[in-house]
């Protein structure tokens, strides 16, 4: 069982439009601005400054908050102010869905209540077999790192939904045509990477690097995956040393590789299928030989 968001399990049941969906899901990013956004917005920051936290945030990954705090162009009140505007506008997609009339308050109840039951039997699946699999913890800590800087570098939340066999990969190339990877090399050893589709690679390039989706060639995002690649690398390297001094070397990012190859070692790679907004993707992890 693949654990989903509510909008895709809507979409999948039924319940909504491919369009009902699109349109809940613009208004519900709209509802729930970055804290840059709303700064600017508000004229406490201008785009330049706003800019230069995000990209701060990461290498450092550190709130937005902090981060404009030691720069001193946010002070305390400020803060607290943009923080309750964001809570207080935040809105839930169910909500957002009643107001445009997308669907009932009997049907949502009654699908959220299936939605639940599935998650959670997804998410028991998910992590029964994670536990069981010799890279279980590093896969861990590279979800974890998705989930916390996803949202931050791409305003898109990620979801973890399944572990993906080899095989399974090799049956739909094109579906993970666009591979980045990177390998660390020395006393520590280990390998990180993403695949996803053309389209989910564009998606991706042009919410990380802020621009329209006609100004992303293919060759951009294919860079951009390399560069989100790269950050996820660094943290993980970080957190997997926890402090400690061992020495290593970070090889520059390889697309050459299919994603399947990457994942064909069952005792020493995984392969994780995560869902977002902007498409889904592999999350892929190993030990070198």
């Amino acid at each position: 069982m693949t654990a989903k968001f509510l909008g895709q399990f809507l979409l999948e049941r039924g319940a909504l439009t491919a369009p009902q969906l699109l349109a809940a899901i613009e208004a519900q990013r709209a509802s729930n601005p970055l804290l840059g956004e709303l700064a600017v917005r508000q004229g406490l920051l201008d785009a330049a400054q706003a800019r230069r936290i995000h990209q701060r945030q990461r290498v450092e990954d550190r709130r937005f908050g902090d981060i404009a705090l030691e720069m001193g162009v946010l002070g305390p009140e400020q803060l607290d102010a943009l923080v309750d505007a964001q809570k207080a506008g935040r809105k839930r997609l169910g909500d957002v869905l009643l107001e445009q009339g997308a669907i009932d308050a009997e049907r949502l109840d009654a699908e959220l209540a299936l939605h639940r039951a599935d998650h959670e039997k997804a998410r028991h699946d998910f992590e029964r077999e994670l536990a069981a699999h010799p890279l279980g913890d590093l896969a861990e800590s590279a979800i974890g790192l998705c989930a916390r800087l996803f949202p931050r570098m791409l305003g898109s939340q990620c979801l973890p939904a399944e572990v993906l066999p080899p095989e399974e990969l090799a049956l739909e190339p094109e579906r993970w045509s666009c591979v980045q990877y990177v390998r660390v090399e020395g006393e520590l050893r280990l390998g990180i990477g993403l695949a996803a589709d053309l389209p989910t690679a564009r998606a991706l390039a042009c919410a990380l690097l802020g621009i329209a989706e006609d100004q992303c060639d293919d060759e951009l995002a294919v860079d951009a995956l390399g560069e989100m690649v790269n950050v996820l690398m660094g943290y993980l390297v970080h957190d997997v040393l926890a402090g400690d001094d061992t020495a290593y070397r970070a090889l520059p990012p390889d697309a050459s590789v299919p994603a399947a190859a990457l994942a064909a070692d069952r005792t020493r790679s995984l392969a994780i299928g995560m869902g977002s907004q902007l498409g889904g993707f592999v999350l892929l992890v190993d030990r070198p030989a």
